[in-house]
């Protein structure tokens, strides 16, 4: 019998500014929520945000040898491919969990991104965040522990699509879509994406928007060159301002953490010192390093200069995944046994789309703050000059859990 197929849509936007967790509320008419509140961070949510930032940067690695912007959320493939996880089995199992960095027995691993999840769904003064999952299946015969699985801990229900009126069923997950990311994402799915033989499709979409702790003014920006590569530049409009943020520098690169309102998620930018210092600098990118370049933070009167940037990313992860080591999950020998008792599934595409707007206002993701030993010298001395003039990595993180939201590098700010 031939494989069935599983697509599975990651989605992802951010744009504006901030960060946040906590609110309950049941779902309305505008496709908000739920909301959580009074959720406990344990330990198997800390090690299923480690398990995705492990992952985030054996990702980044593999895409970074393409050239140009890059942007994609961590938290969101994660999420998505852990639902996927749930029921898979065997080799392909065994793959997954090495590609994906999953070391948790089952209930635990899925309790832990259950949890994370719920904390991504909440809301606070000057930010709005929600994570948001949910199944797409043909009619047939899927296991109760799959679903309740998928269903108690990351809130995706079964919705129940017809893929053989693929157009109809392609329109139906679009919309939803849309409207859990504000209107950003629009055409998820592409036409023809969708087969008669398609039998599941999962969906992970995430919306930040916030606003910077400090915001620029947007009076003070100016038009200034950025340095694309040694010895070619582009004007854009630069965004400056100078206030205490929690900086630290090594002899390749400086460090700037710039916060939402809240503190509880930040943006953290790693700028080399040199012009074309980039590709040093992600050579060295990995979940220890960014931890010890993180831990020497402390509070710096700095002259901030950032360019205004919006980017728009669109990757096809199929290939990607399977250079990464989890082949098995997309071939006739998959086996996802643990989804269905009357199908043999596979899954075709990993399809993620991501946006991000940062502006003097703010930014659209996820993260958090923390508290560092401030440096009485700091506010006498002569502010710290920052400026991000040339290619830089920044990410966006939860700074209760330590989730890297977002990951991306900027080479031209124009898009």
């Amino acid at each position: 019998m031939p494989k069935q197929w599983i697509l599975i849509g990651l989605l992802l936007t951010v744009a504006a500014v901030a960060v946040a967790v906590q609110v309950l509320r049941t779902r309305g008419s505008s496709g908000e929520g739920p909301y959580f509140t009074n959720v406990t961070i344990t330990p198997d949510t800390r090690a299923a945000a480690k398990s995705s930032n492990g992952f985030a940067f054996d990702l980044y690695r593999h895409m970074r040898t393409e050239p140009g912007n890059l942007f994609f959320s961590p938290a969101s493939i994660s999420t998505a491919l852990a639902m996927t996880y749930a029921g898979a089995a065997g080799e392909t199992r065994q793959q997954m969990a090495r590609t994906l960095h999953f070391q948790s027995p089952d209930e635990q691993l899925h309790s832990g991104f259950g949890t994370m999840v719920k904390l991504l769904n909440s809301r606070g003064e000057g930010y709005r965040l929600r994570m948001a999952n949910r199944l797409w299946g043909q009619q047939t015969s899927f296991r109760p522990e799959f679903l309740r699985t998928t269903r108690e801990e990351y809130g995706a229900e079964l919705a129940q699509v017809d893929f053989g009126q693929s157009e109809r069923a392609r329109q139906l997950i679009n919309d939803w879509v849309q409207d859990q990311t504000a209107g950003k994402i629009a055409n998820l799915i592409p036409p023809g994406a969708l087969k008669p033989a398609t039998r599941l499709v999962l969906t992970n979409a995430i919306y930040f928007k916030g606003t910077w702790d400090q915001e620029f003014l947007e009076e003070a920006t100016q038009d200034s060159p950025f340095q694309i590569s040694p010895g070619q530049q582009v004007s854009v409009p630069m965004m400056n301002q100078t206030e205490i943020f929690h900086y630290a520098e090594t002899d390749q690169l400086q460090v700037l953490e710039l916060p939402y309102k809240g503190h509880e998620v930040v943006m953290l930018i790693l700028l080399p010192k040199q012009v074309d210092g980039l590709a040093d600098v992600e050579q060295q990118l990995t979940a220890d390093n960014v931890r010890r370049w993180t831990l020497g933070l402390r509070d710096h009167d700095v002259r901030v200069f950032l360019p205004r940037f919006a980017l728009t990313a669109a990757v096809q992860l199929t290939d990607l995944l399977i250079s990464m080591g989890m082949p098995l999950a997309f071939s006739d020998q998959a086996d996802f046994s643990g989804m269905s008792t009357s199908h043999e599934l596979m899954i075709t595409d990993v399809v993620h789309q991501a946006l991000v707007d940062v502006n003097e206002e703010g930014t659209e993701a996820a993260a958090a703050t923390w508290a560092a030993a401030a440096e009485t010298s700091a506010a006498v001395s002569e502010p710290t000059i920052f400026r991000a003039d040339h290619p830089f990595v920044f990410l966006i993180r939860d700074q209760r859990t330590g989730a890297i939201l977002f990951l991306g590098r900027l080479i031209d700010p124009r898009g």
